[in-house]
This record gives C-alpha cells, sequence and structure tokens, in this order.
C-alpha cells in the first residue's frame, strides 16, 4: 500500500512532535529522544530535559525539597499539556489515547512518557 509508513517512521514522527512540545510548550527541549511502539502502548525517553536553574535546585544542600520541587512543576505542566499532547499522538497514529504516565529522574535529567492506546497501530 503506497504512502504507509513504517513504524521507525512513525516513532521518529513522534519523537520530533514531543521535542516540539517541549520547546515551545515546557521553554526547553531535550538533548535526545527516543520513541517505542509496543503493542498498545507508545514509550518515548528524553534524555537532557532539565534547566540550568533546575539543576542548581537538585544540586543545594537539601536536594529532596528541590527534586520534590522538579517534578511537582514538570508533571503540573505536562498535565496542562496533556490534549496538546493526546493530540499530536492521535494525529500520528490514528488512535485514541486512553492514559498518560509519566516520571522524572532528577538524578539523571531523563523523563519517560508512556501513552496507552485504544488499540495498537498499523503500519
Amino acid at each position: 500500500m503506497p504512502g504507509k509508513k513504517t513504524r521507525g517512521q512513525v516513532e521518529t514522527e513522534i519523537s520530533a512532535a514531543i521535542i516540539k512540545f517541549e520547546k515551545e510548550f515546557m521553554g526547553r527541549g531535550p538533548t535526545e529522544t527516543k520513541t517505542y511502539i509496543i503493542d498498545d502502548l507508545v514509550l518515548v525517553r528524553l534524555r537532557g530535559i532539565m534547566t540550568p536553574a533546575e539543576q542548581q535546585l537538585v544540586q543545594a544542600e537539601n536536594t529532596s525539597r528541590g527534586r520534590e520541587l522538579i517534578k511537582q512543576v514538570r508533571h503540573e505542566l505536562l498535565e496542562r499539556g496533556r490534549p496538546l499532547l493526546e493530540a499530536v499522538i492521535q494525529d500520528i497514529l490514528r488512535r485514541k489515547t486512553v492514559s498518560l504516565h509519566t516520571d522524572l529522574s532528577t538524578i539523571t535529567g531523563e523523563r519517560v512518557i508512556i501513552f496507552t492506546l485504544d488499540a495498537a497501530p498499523e503500519f
């Protein structure tokens, strides 16, 4: 079937869309992004997402408070941008997002975002 994209092409397209979201909505893009589609899951791994100011908070004396603040702010921002992310995934994969999960490591500066879809996409 002409025009049908491969899994790798779609994963690259999702990575580019997430980078754009991070830059435009969150204010800073990651240094590296990789997307994996596994059945009805989309796993996006972002590296190097923390700002210099956030890194200073993590390195301060009382690091647990700084880390918690960074996680709370980042989580809240992602929740506010969630409709945009879900629309991007639906546009690219033609599948609806059922749930979205995310976590951030303030030690490594890595974030993961997992989308659960209503069905596995076709390639």
